[in-house]
């Protein structure tokens, strides 16, 4: 096979316009009109509003390119495009090569009578997105959530996201988002490869099943080669009528991040004429088993993933497109999103079904960091035209396509039909008469045409016909009793958070509290002269209606109002944080019921208000270092009623955990009002009570407003957690100054900060100023007469002596 990119430098216009503009493949017209100054930047201020009319206009690309000879011979060229923003007309050498409407395809097309010797030209013309579905929209209204929205998006084979979101820009983008290619074979090539896995005891069979397109009648053979983890590599050959397999003795486990390694095996597929390598597919795999339980039990039945035979608890996250402009994407902008999952022990992120199929390297990095992805399919929140025979038609190829790109993908977990469809079904009043045909062809597709489409493609991983659902079609899909739950009752419908601890799910998929992002990122899009939670611009990036007052709402029920607007972003962050830890601590409480916790949501798009633990710029929040906390493999929480307190540790590991717990009830200052341990054994995979307290003696009206609970995990002379509660809102507490120390020293490349206190601090919040550090607590409680050693890398260029004069620590008692 040869290769010819046609990535780099293009040129673009305006339909209907003479000036030809540089452009860059892969991009956008967004992207390539920012980049040469013709459109102000969306994310800044308002900007998003000046800039509606590119998404309506039509727009058109061109370049020229001359091929090597060599491709010009060979028995078959194609046109490969990646992935077309989406409706397009394709024209090379003036000759119309076909239409799209499909974002998420890859589109092939036999160019070899098109192609010529010497210059080339491809053209693409796009035509408005936004104008398509509203004249879609006038001939069929379809059910949807549309306060935030452009409405008619799901007409159209595009992310439903970039029609707007509530949490998202109204910016539908049109260009050639992926990479687009010649590709020229003799032959024969390579048209599909499945590879599968046959588990027996301490050995595995690798089959490959290859489907070759052939032209000539040349003999052909198929080698399959597999390098392990070691270097060492192993093969087999055989004829195009047979399936190539592999015999694996020893094989090493893939798991789960938390359970153990990741070990990839690399595989590699060449088709041969003669003694001539034509084609190649090249994939990573890893060897492990997945399936999803579903038995009855005592609560209705389970819903628990299990990986090479252990039940896992699934931790982890919702992820949304990292950017509203997808090709400005970058790998090193992945790698930091997945690194900083995997590093609060995150296990699983549910790819969610408004957004797009990630690419490769999303996925690699999943393989690599060990997890499990939730795939959605692209279906979210609205009633879709399946009762159409060309949109079924291209969605038939569209789940082919990544049913078959991502089933061998050791991350894989499970496949989903969409998301809270059924939802709207049942709970959103799309069920009336006018929409019958839609809610039958609905039923019809997700239990039906896609789980036959994916079986007969990926036989070896679940289906599940919608997030929330519970299995069966349009029937209550937050059932706690089966299935997965989005539990919006706390946000959407302003239950207290305390709200959490009488749901008890047997999957938590979606469920969030909103906070602001971090104050150097909310500097990038707003003037200091708009830092007020109802300004104008802030308003502009809160996307969910009334979403800054819902906000205030829950933060004036905890906490005392803040004194200025640094300390509001501070609260909204906590106030997030912990409403998330209440939550997932009592589901983890209850692991033999609950088999998973994946909170709404890990990334943002654009910078705003939103339910994100990290924001658009990469900065961690206060949740994100709480989930690293209450995601541990050994948790350690308190179950608290009044004065009532029920301590308990959760083992998620494989391996029985013995340590010892310390407990203290003690004044803010440290006066002692009771203190005890006890040593503690929690058997794997469980939830064992550890003691249950009652100070009904001890705290009074008198003392409550200054007393704390201390809760303590320690473990060969080390202190593995550390856990407190109060006995009423922190909003009435009385705080000391905790009159906080630090220390720093430089220690091989670390720098190291010890934190001390003199009474409690809640909430402590170190930063280095100019830089966006990575510590590895944050956000924490500090009992007085303690000490805490954080550690971050020491940013390139930095003595001690600018770290001393960049640090900041701050904590609940400064915030008002």
């Amino acid at each position: 096979m040869i290769a010819h990119t046609l990535n780099g430098l293009w040129q673009f216009r305006q339909i209907n316009t003479s000036d030809w503009l540089p452009a860059t493949v892969p991009g956008s017209v967004h992207t390539d009109l920012l980049a040469l100054d013709r459109i102000p930047d969306p994310f800044v201020g308002d900007n998003e509003k000046r800039v509606q009319w590119v998404a309506e206009a039509d727009w058109e690309y061109r370049r020229t390119f001359k091929v090597d000879p060599s491709m010009v011979a060979q028995d078959k060229v194609y046109l490969v495009c990646e992935g077309l923003d989406t409706l397009a007309d394709i024209y090379l050498n003036g000759q119309r090569v076909d239409h799209t409407a499909n974002m998420f395809r890859c589109y092939r097309w036999d160019v070899t009578a098109l192609l010529r010797s010497g210059e080339n030209e491809l053209r693409l013309v796009f035509y408005s997105p936004v104008e398509y579905v509203t004249a879609q929209e006038k001939i069929r209204r379809l059910p949807g959530v549309g306060e935030f929205k452009i409405p008619g998006g799901a007409h159209l084979r595009k992310a439903n996201c970039h029609f707007g979101w509530d949490w998202g820009t109204r910016l539908p983008t049109s260009g050639i988002w992926r990479d687009i290619r010649l590709e020229g074979f003799s032959h024969a090539r390579l048209a599909d490869v499945h590879l599968r896995q046959h588990h027996f005891q301490e050995q595995v069979t690798l089959t490959a099943k290859v489907t070759v397109e052939q032209w000539t009648a040349a003999p052909l053979s198929v080698t399959l080669r597999l390098t392990a983890p070691d270097g060492s590599t192993q093969s087999s050959e055989a004829d195009l009528k047979q399936t190539l397999a592999l015999t694996i003795d020893h094989p090493q486990w893939w798991w789960p991040n938390g359970y153990g390694d990741q070990p990839l095996y690399q595989v590699e597929v060449e088709l041969r004429c003669a003694d001539q390598v034509i084609d190649r597919r090249e994939d990573v795999i890893g060897l492990r088993t997945i399936k999803l339980r579903q038995q009855p039990d005592r609560w209705g039945r389970s819903f628990t993933f299990v990986v090479n035979g252990v039940p896992i608890f699934a931790k982890g996250s919702n992820w949304i497109p990292a950017d509203s402009f997808p090709a400005r994407v970058t790998s090193d902008q992945l790698e930091h999103l997945i690194r900083s999952a995997a590093a609060t022990h995150q296990n699983m992120l549910r790819v969610w079904g408004g957004g797009y199929y990630e690419d490769e390297h999303f996925y690699d990095l999943c393989d690599r960091y060990g997890l499990l992805i939730w795939q959605d399919f692209m279906f979210a929140c609205a009633g879709y035209p399946l009762n159409d025979e060309a949109f079924l038609a291209t969605l038939q190829i569209e789940v082919e396509q990544v049913v078959r790109r991502l089933r061998h993908r050791a991350c894989l977990g499970l496949w989903c039909g969409n998301n809270e469809m059924e939802t709207g079904w049942v709970s959103w009043n799309w069920s009336v008469p006018a929409n019958a045909d839609l809610k039958a062809a609905d039923q019809q597709f997700f239990y039906a045409t896609l789980p036959a489409l994916i079986a007969a493609h990926d036989p070896d991983h679940a289906y599940w016909p919608s997030s929330p659902s519970a299995g069966l079609p349009h029937e209550d899909p937050n059932s706690n009793s089966v299935g997965d739950n989005h539990l919006w009752e706390v946000w959407h419908g302003l239950k207290p958070l305390r709200f959490y601890r009488e749901q008890y799910p047997r999957f938590a998929s979606e469920f969030g509290m909103q906070s602001l992002p971090a104050l150097a990122t909310i500097a990038t899009y707003a003037p200091v002269s708009e830092w007020n939670m109802t300004s104008y611009v802030m308003e502009h990036h809160q996307r969910h209606v009334n979403g800054n007052g819902k906000i205030i709402t829950y933060l004036t029920q905890h906490y005392q109002l803040p004194k200025d607007f640094a300390a509001l972003v501070y609260l909204t962050q906590v106030l997030q944080a912990e409403a998330m830890r209440l939550a997932v601590e009592h589901w983890r409480r209850q692991r033999d019921r609950c088999s998973g916790a994946l909170y709404w949501q890990l990334n943002d798009c654009w910078p705003v208000a939103s339910w994100s633990s990290i924001d658009y710029d990469g900065r961690w929040k206060a949740l994100h270092y709480a989930a690293r906390r209450f995601y541990a493999p050994i948790l350690l929480s308190i179950e608290d009623n009044a004065t009532r307190l029920g301590v308990y540790l959760t083992n998620d590991t494989v391996q029985a955990w013995s340590g010892e717990v310390k407990w203290s009830l003690e004044l803010f200052n440290g006066d002692l009002l009771a203190a005890g341990r006890a040593e503690v054994t929690a058997v794997p995979l469980t939830t064992t009570s550890v003691k249950v307290f009652d100070f009904a003696q001890q705290v009074t009206d008198q003392n409550r407003r200054e007393t704390v609970f201390v809760c303590e995990l320690w473990r060969d002379g080390n202190r593995v957690a550390l856990t407190t509660t109060l006995f009423i809102p922190d909003k009435h507490v009385c705080l000391e100054d905790p009159q906080l120390e630090t220390q720093l020293e430089v220690a091989a490349g670390q720098l190291l900060i010890r934190v001390g206190a003199r009474a409690l601090a809640r909430f402590v919040e170190v930063s280095l100023t100019g830089v966006d550090a990575i510590f590895n607590d944050n956000y924490f409680d500090l009992p007085a007469g303690d000490t805490v050693t954080l550690t971050c890398s020491l940013p390139d260029g930095w003595t001690l002596d600018r770290a001393r004069q960049a640090l900041r620590v701050r904590s609940l008692r400064d915030s008002y």
